[in-house]
């Protein structure tokens, strides 16, 4: 029912740890049905392989940083696929609240959502697992850390180029999903149930602010998401604080 997509680049250490997460799933997944992508990682790829064989492995030799992975759900074969950042352990439950979710709302599902104020990207609102909780679904304007959408959405991120193959994957997915009638949801994270959470933060050992976070290696990663969201809305993507 779920392929998973799972990223590897500096952050190898993580990987187990993410499959033992996704194994432990309340929804069954198959071995088979977990790909995880290296992105030029800078170790040694064989002392990281899966543990399990059954799982699927793809090597890039060039660094196609956060797009390239996009690529993988063209190839799945199930109706949804899950992805997640390095970074990011998700509860238990959280494939079933994907699905329970994607049944009421047909749209791009996220664990890390961001409800926009005007036409950058900050100042903005976080919304999910790392921002404001709720039992209910909640409409965001992009998500990340974890994607969960149905495979035949996948191949709308190529239908055309976006404005930056450096960073806001996050930012065009939604917005070219939205050009189909697609919204961005995050699913409940219901304060007394983390097991529903995309992410468990006393899990994933503070890894996003690791010496391996990308934002700080790059000193204009925020003024480069500030002006992909500019060239987005500029091209007609309704942020939801206008609709």
């Amino acid at each position: 029912m779920i392929s998973v997509i799972l990223n590897v680049y500096k952050r190898p250490h993580s990987l187990e740890k993410q499959i033992a997460a996704i194994k432990d799933q309340s929804v069954n997944i198959k071995s088979e049905n977990i790909h995880v992508w290296y992105n030029t990682p800078e170790v040694d790829i064989e002392q990281f392989l899966p543990q399990d064989e059954k799982i699927k492995t793809y090597e890039c030799n060039y660094n196609t940083k956060f797009f390239g992975r996009f690529t993988l759900p063209l190839l799945c074969k199930t109706p949804y696929v899950a992805m997640f950042d390095d970074d990011t352990i998700c509860g238990k439950d959280w494939f079933k609240n994907c699905i329970e979710t994607i049944e009421k709302e047909d749209a791009i599902i996220g664990g890390s959502g961001v409800l926009l104020h005007g036409k950058q990207y900050q100042p903005n609102t976080k919304v999910g697992w790392n921002g404001t909780k709720s039992n209910n679904i909640i409409e965001v304007d992009l998500v990340g850390h974890a994607w969960f959408f149905k495979q035949e959405h996948s191949k709308f991120m190529w239908e055309e180029e976006p404005p930056s193959w450096d960073n806001g994957e996050d930012m065009f997915f939604s917005y070219i999903a939205q050009k189909h009638g697609i919204k961005t949801v995050v699913p409940p994270h219901p304060t007394n149930n983390v097991e529903m959470w995309a992410n468990v933060p006393v899990r994933d050992e503070n890894m996003g602010n690791d010496a391996a976070a990308s934002w700080l290696h790059n000193a204009n990663h925020m003024e480069l998401r500030n002006s992909i969201v500019s060239t987005l809305i500029n091209k007609g993507w309704s942020i939801v604080s206008n609709k």
